[in-house]
């Protein structure tokens, strides 16, 4: 059976048709295109008609792709958002996260409500855009006062493809208005924020048919009028855990693009204030298990690094740039991947330059010796997260699954399993889309359903996706020394 995956990530889109059966998994990308934020007099913002637009030129390939297209789903990163009015216009252009109209409002809201209060309902890790601060920034101004219905990225564009509307649950988790205990919204939280309670749409759980295309939608895709759209793991994290290869309970994963998503999968939240003290994430993941996770800076720090050098005509080629990096010396300088610094656009080298100066460290002299800086130090966030993951849940870690665009850079992965002390499995690559696919898959019945469903769905990725792994160093003396050198510069900050 063939599904299309509307896969938006913070960087790039691509729609991907997925072909399904018992033994096998084939994914064809058949388009790819730029999601590049735009700057305005009212701040940074997703050009989300853009996105809307290339969707759709993807559907169309897919429709000529010539076995056709069962269902569509859609997933993205999370806490961004769209209002529309009382007749569903679109209220302006939706905000980016990267955004700093959130800068000082964070801290009000927690002074209002109380951090403990609000990690004991929503469990999630305190970062400045949640959109529960975003909501707080705009509650001000004209758009907010005429908005009627909040959307998530995801819920916007299946909107814009059905006429439906709808919240679902794992991006809905991200928002810090989600109740982590319950799997509701959080009526509480809405009454101290002063948010209207029709604002947010009924939830809905990965795999509900969401509608079907709306005429227009159809003629300009040349799919059938009556093609379904499938809610699936909206939240692109949700989706790549959800086609994690695991084979056992014990293992821990990452999903490693312009964030590495590192944690757990739990059946029930961790609401302690140890978790809350050490920064932790509740979110929902496939079938009601929770995500439990640590938002780390990424290999954003690397492309940003990359692109800065592109604007001064220093550009190399990745691969060259990684061949240096293995050849620079080792731990020469550590940084702190979520030192708040690293967080905006920008010049990236200098920011590097400027922690390691602050934390008075000789900085790197060179783009090898930067990128070694950020891959040991991304490595380190690493270790360090999911250790702390295994102690506050309570579990034992055996492998590590790493995921994503970043299981591709084999450094990382050598560097993470020498870090961890732990195997580090690589692949697949295109996990979110694999788990936007297979969920579409077991709503049409083409992958095992049940209690047994969601092991049929990573068995069936285990047997079909290229995987490496990636063993340990037998000594790892010198990574807990660079550990222990790293929480000296006040790495494992608290909120």
């Amino acid at each position: 059976m063939p599904f299309a995956a509307i896969d938006l990530g913070a960087t790039s889109g691509r729609v991907i048709l997925g072909r399904v059966g018992p033994d096998h998994l084939v994914l064809d990308e058949v388009h790819r295109f730029a999601n590049t934020p735009v700057r305005l007099p009212t701040g940074l913002h997703w050009d989300v008609l853009a996105l809307f637009r290339e969707s759709l030129d993807g559907l169309r390939l897919a429709a000529r792709a010539g076995d056709g297209v069962t269902s569509v789903g859609i997933d993205s990163w999370a806490v961004d958002y769209g209002l529309l009015d009382a007749d569903g216009a679109l209220l302006g252009i939706p905000h980016h996260y990267r955004d700093s109209r959130t800068e000082h409002v964070a801290g009000r809201v927690r002074d209002d409500i109380g951090p403990q209060e609000l990690y004991g309902v929503t469990g999630l890790q305190h970062l400045p855009f949640n959109t529960v601060f975003q909501l707080a920034a705009a509650r001000e101004g004209a758009q907010f006062a005429a908005a009627r219905t909040l959307l998530m990225i995801p819920d916007l564009l299946t909107h814009w493809l059905t006429g439906d509307i709808g919240a679902e649950e794992t991006n809905a988790s991200t928002t810090g208005l989600f109740d982590a205990r319950t799997a509701t919204w959080s009526e509480e939280l809405l009454g101290r924020l002063g948010i209207e309670r029709g604002l947010l749409p009924p939830l809905r759980r990965p795999g509900t048919h969401a509608g079907t295309l709306l005429p227009h939608v159809a003629a300009y895709t040349g799919l059938p009028a009556d093609t379904a759209v499938v809610t699936v793991a909206s939240h692109d994290t949700a989706s790549a855990v959800a086609a994690v290869p695991a084979t056992g309970p014990h293992f821990a994963y990452i999903s490693c693009g312009t964030w590495s998503l590192a944690g757990l999968e739990l059946q029930a939240p961790v609401l302690t204030e140890a978790s809350r003290l050490a920064n932790f994430t509740n979110e929902r993941g496939i079938d009601g298990t929770i995500r439990y996770l640590r938002n780390i800076m990424g290999m954003w720090l690397l492309e940003e690094c990359r692109r800065t050098w592109e604007q001064r005509g220093e550009g190399l080629p990745l691969q060259e740039l990684l061949a240096a990096a293995a050849a620079a010396e080792p731990f020469a300088a550590l940084i702190d991947p979520d030192d708040p610094g690293f967080l905006a656009p920008g010049d990236m080298p200098a920011r590097i330059l400027a922690f390691c100066l602050r934390t008075g460290q000789r900085p790197p002299q060179s783009h090898g010796a930067v990128v070694r800086c950020i891959l040991e130090s991304l490595a380190l966030a690493h270790r360090r997260t999911l250790r702390e993951a295994a102690e506050l849940a309570g579990r034992d870690i055996h492998r590590v699954h790493l995921m994503g665009g970043g299981s591709r850079n084999e450094l990382l992965c050598r560097f993470t399993a020498d870090a961890t002390g732990l195997p580090v499995v690589a692949g697949p690559t295109e996990a979110t889309a694999l788990g936007n696919i297979l969920v579409q898959a077991r709503a049409h019945g083409a992958v095992g359903d049940g209690p047994d469903g969601l092991a049929a769905m990573r068995a069936l990725v285990a047997a079909t996706q290229p995987l490496r792994t990636y063993e340990p160093a037998a000594d790892g003396r010198a990574w807990d020394a660079a550990a222990a050198r790293l929480a000296e510069f006040g790495a494992a900050r608290r909120p």
